[in-house]
């Protein structure tokens, strides 16, 4: 009998020794398909927002082309990969201004009623217009624009109070005139006082309020006849119930104090009663009689202030321009005549004091009720050509053309123009609303 395998057995030995063509094309081809659909999936989820932060969302990468309208300010296009801001992630102090000649601001010192004519620029004869045309855009983020009907719904029956000097008057001017214009004429109102001014919306039923406490603790300087010379002023450091009698029942407290410490001079200060004049005070370097002064102020925030009702935010110095040296211009007089901000990033000048930012970033770190930062001093210190300069007025009288032709005397190079810088300080704060 022969023992040799049928023809069938022997093709199966063939089979196992080496697959067909035509089975490893298959083969192959299958696995290409799943690795191209597993491929796909993962391109999928990767691109879906469970596996993106929160708070940092990336806008679509589209490309941007920078106005070259102003001098000295032109850019190649680029690709604006910037992230949606989030007010825990997006730091808005770095970044750059950027002009646009595009923008136009939403009232102007003509249409706009409560505007104090220190502060109208344009009223009072400022030729130029390029400094209202400029917009701060911070480097990893984008700032939204400022929706004033947006703004009125988020302060629908609330009090909104800006407490602070004649800079923290500003941001407030600046805030109303930024929603005024939408609202009908017999829907809103203006009570303008010494110490308060009040301005209401009524079909929001919300106001948009100013106290004026240039130290936020009391001085006496606080009264209707304000004391021009610092040599005369006395603080009574350890005290805010005067002024914070005003600050109850408000839901929203912005405040801000800085520009009427830095006199100079040794801080004359006292505990207790101004009864006691001249006989009781001490005089203090400004530093430890800012501390004292700040420290008293969170002392009643934390022991008054439930953070659950009331949201305070505190406005970081405004910076003034009264040394041309420090940004380079040896011939120069103050900020006048200026036209262009500043483009040394990280310029800083002499007129803001990191041992005084330092003392309200230390207190506020050790308070019990969240203070939320408008941080504009970085962001203002480029902008030496903000300034109302020698377009303002004093003493209620605007300035002579022989008073402009003094600007060594006159220019006011401490407040801004309306509207102008405090707009962005507004922007920002409307941003973290």
């Amino acid at each position: 009998m022969s023992l040799a395998s049928p023809p069938a057995a022997h093709s199966m030995k063939q089979y196992r020794g080496k697959l067909p063509l035509s089975m490893i094309t298959v083969a192959v081809c299958c696995l290409a398909l799943i690795a191209l659909l597993y491929t796909e999936r993962l391109s999928l989820l990767s691109s879906s927002s469970i596996f993106r932060p929160k708070s940092c969302s990336k806008r679509p990468s589209v490309l941007k082309s920078k106005d070259k309208s102003a001098e000295d300010n032109v850019y190649n296009t680029e690709r604006d990969d910037r992230f949606d801001f989030d007010p825990e992630e997006c730091n808005v102090v770095n970044g750059k201004w950027v002009f646009n000649s595009s923008i136009r601001p939403l009232y102007s010192d003509r249409s706009c009623p409560y505007l104090d004519r220190q502060v109208s620029c344009v009223k009072n004869g400022r030729p130029d217009s390029a400094y209202r045309h400029w917009e701060w855009q911070p480097e990893d983020c984008t700032l939204p624009r400022f929706n004033p009907e947006l703004a009125l719904k988020k302060l629908r029956n609330k009090r909104l109070l800006f407490v602070g000097d004649s800079l923290q008057r500003g941001q407030w001017q600046s805030f109303v005139c930024m929603v005024e214009f939408i609202i009908p004429e017999d829907k809103k109102s203006m009570k303008r006082g010494h110490s308060l001014s009040v301005f209401k919306a009524k079909e929001y039923n919300a106001t948009i309020e100013f106290y004026w406490a240039p130290f936020l603790v009391e001085s006496n300087t606080d009264g209707k006849i304000i004391i021009g010379d610092p040599k005369k002023r006395i603080l009574k450091v350890d005290s805010v119930a005067k002024h914070a009698q005003n600050w109850l029942g408000v839901d929203i407290l912005v405040f801000n104090t800085y520009v009427w410490w830095m006199s100079g001079l040794r801080l004359k200060t006292l505990w207790g009663s101004f009864a006691n004049g001249q006989d009781g005070y001490a005089e203090l370097d400004t530093p430890i009689a800012y501390k004292i002064g700040m420290k008293t102020w969170a002392n009643w925030v934390d022991s008054t202030l439930n953070p659950n009702r009331t949201r305070v935010f505190f406005t970081t110095m405004s910076p003034t321009h009264t040394n041309s040296i420090d940004w380079g211009k040896k011939d120069g007089i103050k900020c006048f005549n200026e036209t262009k901000p500043v483009k040394k990033k990280k310029h800083w000048g002499s007129g803001s004091d990191k041992r005084m930012m330092g003392v309200v970033t230390d207190t506020v770190k050790k308070m019990k009720v969240p203070v939320t930062f408008i941080n504009v001093t970085q962001i203002s210190e480029y902008r030496i050509d903000a300034h109302s300069s020698v377009y303002t007025e004093t003493g209620g009288k605007v300035l002579t053309e022989e008073q402009k032709a003094d600007p060594m005397h006159h220019a006011d190079c401490i407040h801004w123009c309306l509207p102008g810088v405090p707009d962005t300080w507004n922007q920002i704060f409307f941003a973290h609303l």
